[in-house]
């Protein structure tokens, strides 16, 4: 028996992509939101462009490769009393542990929570969210209030968290960081992988450049002279 070298596909190279885009994407618009003024251009941009990454991810959650998709993430109670008792199956190690679908799923929903806020918020100086014309006042303030905030310290927060959460993993052996820009992971049993062919790489393009006609068309919503 090969213990230990059993190289597997997890991470197709959509969902790579896609994760180093976000980073790149929401590290950019906390930058650009925080230098304000001219910078504000592309916090819009980069908005634009989480808002665009995050509705491929919502689809390829539900048809990407078989780690990536949103069936596979382990949420039962049980699948998380087992790994923090250290009693983790090679299916708890393969893909994002129970911890790591908590903090996947939490991400994903303060960010799209971020964007959601951003199209409808007013700065009352230059700057106003694409749909904040669309929404009452008290939602404007609020949405502001929260974004400008409690939203962002969260984001960083959450950025903090999971840079922590890496370097713990890398001091116990496991090394996140190269599997997500190879996509491979050495496991000590053989399990199926991802799907990570041309044919689905040209469906995640299909599916990206759809995500981005979304985006583009919900800031197309916003009032002449935006």
């Amino acid at each position: 028996m090969n213990i230990g070298f059993h190289r597997v596909r997890v991470w197709d190279l959509p969902t790579r992509l896609f994760h180093w885009a976000l980073m790149l994407c929401v590290l950019g618009a906390v930058g650009t939101g925080l230098v304000g003024g001219t910078a504000m251009i592309w916090h819009f941009r980069l908005g634009q462009a989480v808002l665009a990454l995050l509705a491929f991810r919502l689809v390829w959650g539900l048809v990407g490769g078989r780690w990536s998709r949103f069936a596979s993430l382990p949420l039962s109670p049980r699948s998380l009393l087992a790994y923090l008792r250290g009693r983790a199956g090679v299916s708890l190690r393969t893909g994002h542990s129970p911890l790591g679908a908590l903090a996947v799923l939490g991400f994903l929903l303060v960010l799209a929570t971020q964007v959601a806020t951003g199209l409808v918020s007013d700065d009352e100086i230059a700057w106003l969210g694409p749909l904040s014309h669309l929404v009452s006042n008290a939602t404007v303030s609020a949405a502001t209030s929260y974004h400008r905030f409690w939203g962002k310290w969260l984001i960083l927060s959450l950025v903090l968290l999971h840079l922590l959460a890496i370097t713990w993993y890398s001091m116990r052996g496991h090394k996140l960081v190269p599997a997500m820009i190879h996509g491979d992971k050495t496991l000590d049993e053989p399990m199926p992988a991802s799907r990570d062919d041309r044919a689905s790489r040209l469906v995640a393009a299909l599916l990206f450049g759809l995500s981005v006609a979304l985006s583009v068309w919900v800031f197309s919503l916003a009032p002449a002279g935006f």
